[in-house]
């Protein structure tokens, strides 16, 4: 039987002042958008935001599939109202996977089904925090569910990538000056292309070809992390156009990863490179492979999708 995975091929959203050539410091994008934030006339304590995609698959046979396209609830992000629609009517069963993601199991019939997700959520209007000042944790006190992303995964090969790791990196202040400068090298030294990659592409191949989506991006940053014994998962979710991003492509899932630093997990984005706004997550793993957003069990086509993230300017809750 056919397992198949679709990762997110993503990095629709480019910046007007994205130059690959001679890319900004992250220290110096982290303090431009700290002051952007602080003279925005937009800035309000929550943001509102409706996020979701549209699916339409072709099965050969009654097949098995699991979603994973659902906001994670949290301290920080509020899940307020969500629908699910699918056309013929599908039986389903939620659960929480290994690495505490909500899933949708179901079958997917044979012919063609629709899934559609809506979710109306609220999260702070603050840019992704940072803290330049966070230091690393000696491995021999991370904690123990962290070390699991100091190893290898499926696509990033952190033992391979080792010596070019250390070649870069390993005379770089450890700690947020570290990943930092991990995150500026990946961005520059990258270009940006869909259809560059493909499901087996690991964090290697990508180094080596200096191509990817933004997948790639993070799944490079990530090896180098954990070569350098940081722990760093990868994350993926919904990224809306707010403040000056500019669209370049239809809107897409987006994949970034999280670095343990100073005894708790941070966000950094090697494919935008700079501190974003209404950041929303799905799933979090080891790598592309842990949080595929949908995973079948048979012989099934994906025939289209597509993905939206928007700002809601008026109170949501007034109207579900």
């Amino acid at each position: 039987m056919q397992k198949a995975r679709a990762a997110c091929e993503t990095g629709a959203l480019t910046f007007a002042d994205t130059d690959h050539a001679e890319p900004a410091n992250l220290a110096k994008r982290i303090k431009a958008a700290a002051l952007h934030q602080e003279q925005s006339p937009i800035l309000m304590d929550v943001l509102q935001l409706r996020v979701g995609a549209d699916f339409r698959m072709t099965s050969q046979q009654d097949t098995p599939a699991v979603f994973l396209i659902r906001p994670e609830g949290s301290a920080v992000q509020h899940l307020f109202h969500e629908i699910w629609l699918t056309e013929p009517h599908l039986p389903y069963r939620d659960y929480t996977d290994l690495y505490g993601n909500k899933c949708r199991r179901t079958i997917l019939p044979a012919g063609t089904a629709t899934i559609s997700y809506d979710a109306y959520v609220e999260i702070g209007s603050e840019l992704d925090p940072a803290d330049p000042s966070a230091l690393e944790v000696p491995i021999d006190e991370v904690p123990d569910e962290a070390l699991v992303y100091t190893l290898p995964s499926r696509y990033c090969h952190s033992d391979i990538l080792f010596p070019r790791a250390a070649e870069l990196f390993g005379n770089v202040e450890p700690g947020w000056e570290r990943v930092a400068a991990i995150c500026d090298w990946v961005h520059a030294s990258l270009a940006f292309g869909y259809g560059s990659s493909n499901a087996a592409t690991t964090a290697a191949d990508t180094l080596a070809s200096g191509n990817g989506v933004c997948r790639d991006f993070a799944h490079l940053a990530i090896s180098f992390c954990r070569a350098l014994n940081i722990p760093a998962r990868y994350a993926y979710g919904y990224l809306p156009d707010i403040d000056n991003v500019r669209i370049t492509a239809p809107m897409d899932f987006a994949a970034w990863f999280e670095a343990y630093l100073g005894n708790r997990w941070w966000v950094f984005d090697p494919r935008n490179n700079v501190p974003r706004r209404g950041r929303v997550t799905v799933g979090r793993g080891r790598d592309a492979l842990d949080v595929a957003m949908v995973t079948t069990f048979g012989n099934s086509v994906l025939d289209s999708m597509t993905v939206r993230a928007d700002r809601l300017e008026n109170d949501a809750r007034a109207f579900v």
